[in-house]
């Protein structure tokens, strides 16, 4: 009687599914790119912001997700002025979709910064 090599497996074994299986014949999937977090897209509106003005940003006022990215208002100072509460401010809407690749910005509102929201 022969001795049966341990490396070798039985006939008599059942594999499961998958094994077996060459990993070439799985189709590999889609790869779709990483949508962004907020904090993410928050750093990316401010960054491609300063490039495309040519200023610093002050603040983020406001992040917000839309259906297909993120939409945030971006305040910058466009006027440095002395005393600092006359500087003049503005506040822009960027859109970045889900990536954090920046898609439109529009000013939206210009202001001194010693100007206060008031309600109507």
């Amino acid at each position: 009687m022969a001795t049966a090599d341990p490396d070798r497996p039985r006939r008599g074994t059942s594999r499961s599914a998958g094994e077996g299986r060459s990993p070439a014949r799985r189709k590999p999937a889609p790869s779709r790119p990483k949508a962004v977090d907020a904090g993410s897209a928050m750093t990316s509106a401010t960054e491609q912001l300063t490039r495309l003005l040519g200023r610093l940003p002050e603040s983020v006022s406001s992040l917000k997700p839309i259906d297909d990215g993120w939409e945030a208002q971006v305040e910058v100072v466009e006027l440095e002025r002395i005393p600092d509460t006359t500087s003049v401010l503005a506040s822009y809407r960027v859109t970045l979709d889900g990536q954090g690749t920046l898609l439109s910005f529009e000013r939206t509102r210009r202001y001194t910064r010693g100007m206060i929201d008031r309600p109507f």
